[in-house]
């Protein structure tokens, strides 16, 4: 590789990233040995060839004479050789379990690798009116898919809108340049790739970039910062492959059932680290991003969001009032974003020298999808974010910052999840309240081509007393209303018990510890210590997700959380009965949940006090009152 080539033009730039790709990729090819496909070596026990050659002499004999007692003696060997493999099979599973350690990670491979039941790969078309023909063979599914997903990255409505057009080419000049990337700039950002990442469509890994030589860091930066000058992004790191994962519970025959996860290229990611990295440091996040958005932020948690929540709720509670919320689910978030939109607010948030890259970056983006090795002709994708980008998260932030608040109600957003509350003694006014803020997202999603999805939004009343708020509408369509609300993975109800929490939470750990009996379960020989870790690792943060919000829920509620704790410890120890709960917990140095939930509690008040959102300094003012 070698950076004296000069690169002016962007025709230059094209044809440096496929070389450059080219050159990694015949590295890659070259270094890999070829592996020969030697005949299966067999490392049986001498014991057990001997019952093998016993049992086939034994088979031998009976099918020459056919008598009563060669027979007896051809079972007594083949049940001898069973047992023998049955045996061996035993102390080979318990060779391995036993020597799982948390040291070399390799306590984790038994964990994610387990096998699961494969899914039957049935015939798929579109489910449409009438349903269209069957794509059988992996080359009319990977291509029914790919024209999917080209329907999916279409926005909502593609009628040209003549002033953004004209504002975007009048104010799109600009003499400024962004300051070049630094060999160290690069370097940090290489080091903390992850090795295992699955490649994008040029196969190259993060491992394959980590492992180059200073010359060939020297050149991709070479190439970088030609890319970053002449503002131009290349078309080989705009392609993204695709691969279909079915939904878990939906219909295999319907190619609206399968989730698509895209593989970008990686060359493409570090560029984009770079770059955000600059773009945070010229415009920090907090001077435009709203207060109210927690997703995709420093120092911003789901329970942060969750507790603003709750708190709103707790104190119409304590007033005798209704707190009317909506919870709305917009269609396809990141897939819909509109791309003369979104550049038009990056022409006004961002400094303009970034302005030209974007749009490059946002523009002629294509996809291919990758069905059993079967890829399907590319996509063009006319609108959305990339999937599986570092730079998606923060252009969806920037396209939705400017959704309209108001004064009257409470505005909760992280990423696309978007709650609104309003509070009032009369619950004909709270719904009203909320009905005003709805007409004017209704206009605001008109405006910039996003779609709300009225059957999926919903509509509940928090309050202790017996009315309810009267329903609300957007789009002409009641918003359904319901008693129980999931909202970043915390289950709401009507008054705020979780009891609808805890019941699914135990679900979840029932589900999980079935899946797991094999490794922390009475039989297995795995080592007590590793069981330990596997519960405090994979089984525990089920139930302490959010605890410190819905643990001031009922006695009742947290003992059904401590009863599983304690019959799973009793599982993992095989104690015998008259062990107590308290034994375990001290011996196995395990907290009760009760211990658990105050520790937390704890931990989320310190960090409150820090917090450098405003929003945050609500939740921390003394009530004025107590009536509960």
């Amino acid at each position: 590789m070698a950076t004296a080539q000069k690169l002016k033009t962007r025709e230059d730039i094209e044809l440096a990233t496929a070389n450059i790709i080219d050159i990694l990729q015949q590295a890659a090819k070259t270094a890999t040995p070829v592996k020969n496909s030697p005949r299966h070596a067999n490392h049986l026990p001498s014991h057990i060839k001997q019952l093998v050659a016993q049992k086939r002499r034994a088979r031998a004999k009976w099918q020459r004479t056919h008598t009563p007692e060669d027979k007896r003696l051809f079972n007594n060997a083949n049940n001898k050789l069973r047992g023998a493999l049955r045996d061996l099979s035993n102390t080979t599973f318990t060779a391995y379990i036993t020597s799982l350690k948390r040291e070399d990670q390799t306590i984790w491979r038994p964990i994610k690798s387990r096998k699961k039941p494969r899914t039957p790969l049935p015939p798929i078309r579109t489910n449409t009116r009438p349903p269209g023909p069957w794509a059988k063979s992996d080359t009319e599914k990977a291509n029914l898919f790919a024209s999917h997903l080209a329907a999916v990255y279409k926005p909502h409505d593609d009628t040209p809108d003549p002033e953004i057009l004209r504002k975007l080419e009048t104010h799109a000049q600009h003499t400024e340049k962004p300051r070049a990337f630094t060999i160290g700039e690069l370097k940090s950002v290489i080091k903390h790739l992850h090795p295992r990442k699955a490649p994008g469509p040029d196969l190259i890994t993060p491992l394959m970039i980590q492992e180059l030589p200073p010359e060939g860091l020297k050149a991709i930066l070479h190439l970088l910062n030609a890319i970053l000058r002449l503002e131009h992004w290349p078309k080989p790191l705009k392609q993204a492959k695709v691969i279909m994962i079915l939904k878990p519970g939906k219909n295999p025959t319907d190619v609206t059932s399968y989730r698509p996860i895209s593989l970008l290229p990686i060359i493409s990611k570090i560029l984009e680290k770079l770059l955000l990295s600059r773009l945070s440091n010229d415009m920090p996040p907090q001077t435009w991003i709203p207060s109210h958005q927690f997703g995709f932020r420093k120092e911003h948690s789901t329970i942060h969001q969750c507790h603003r929540l709750t708190d709103t709720i707790l104190k119409a509670f304590e007033d005798r009032k209704y707190c009317s919320a909506v919870f709305l689910d917009i269609s396809q978030a990141f897939d819909k974003v509109w791309h003369p939109g979104l550049l038009q607010k990056i022409q006004q948030t961002l400094p303009l020298r970034y302005f030209t890259l974007l749009r490059s970056y946002l523009q002629h983006r294509y996809l291919v999808v990758s069905y059993n090795n079967v890829n399907s002709s590319p996509v063009k994708m006319h609108s959305g974010v990339p999937q599986g980008s570092i730079l998606g998260p923060f252009l969806y932030t920037l396209y939705t910052a400017d959704i309209p608040q108001t004064s009257t109600t409470v505005l909760s957003t992280f990423a696309d999840d978007t709650a609104i509350m309003a509070t009032h003694s009369n619950p004909i006014t709270a719904s009203m309240t909320i009905q005003a803020h709805l007409r004017k997202i209704e206009h605001w999603t008109r405006k910039w081509r996003l779609k709300i999805n009225e059957t999926k939004s919903t509509h509940i009343t928090f309050t202790l007393r017996k009315e309810t708020c009267p329903p609300v509408h957007i789009n002409q369509a009641n918003i359904p209303q319901t008693e129980t609300v999931k909202y970043l993975g915390l289950h709401f109800d009507k008054r705020l018990t979780w009891r609808e929490h805890v019941t699914k939470i135990r679900k979840h750990l029932d589900l999980k510890t079935r899946e797991l009996t094999w490794l922390i379960g009475k039989r297995s020989p795995l080592s007590l210590t590793n069981k330990i870790l596997i519960y405090k690792t994979v089984l525990k943060p089920i139930w302490t997700y959010g605890l410190a919000i819905w643990g001031c829920t009922a006695a009742s509620n947290l003992a059904v959380i401590q009863r599983y704790q304690a019959k799973t410890l009793r599982q993992i120890t095989n104690a015998p009965w008259y062990v107590t709960n308290h034994t375990l917990h001290t011996d196995l140095r395990i907290p009760p949940v009760r211990t658990v939930f105050q520790e937390l509690t704890e931990t989320h008040r310190t960090t409150l006090k820090s917090h450098p959102n405003p929003l945050i300094a609500t939740i921390l003012a003394p009530p004025t009152r107590r009536r509960l």
